[in-house]
């Protein structure tokens, strides 16, 4: 049950702190930190939360505005990088992307919570 309530929680807070704030684009990670570090789970358990919630928002979010004008600019900027002009690849690595830095930063808080 922790392992699905802080998915949802990162994931919010996740999308709260992109729509209401004017931090840079890894500002999230400090809100992965804190679930990570307020839920206390095993580090694997927290990694994995904390990657499948910004991995799942991100790729949707990035649907939600490349559908409707039909993939023209992610597939564009798919061919301009090594990507083979696939626009399904671009958002895997943008989900990747944000994955990780969310995930580390949950493990992070982790195994910091561990140690103290």
């Amino acid at each position: 049950m922790k392992f699905i309530v802080s998915i949802i929680i990162t994931a919010l807070l996740a999308f709260a702190v992109g729509l209401f704030t004017k931090l840079p684009w890894y500002s999230f990670a400090v809100t992965s930190f804190v679930v990570g570090a307020l839920i206390k789970q095993k580090s694997l358990l927290s990694f994995t939360a904390g990657f499948l919630a910004v991995f799942v928002l991100w790729i949707v979010l990035a649907m939600i505005k490349d559908i409707p004008n039909e993939h023209l600019l992610s597939t564009k900027v798919a061919s301009i990088l090594p990507l083979g002009g696939s626009w399904m690849v671009l958002l895997l690595i943008t989900g990747l992307l944000g994955g990780l830095v969310s995930g580390f930063a949950a493990l992070t808080a982790s195994f910091l919570r561990g140690k103290v």
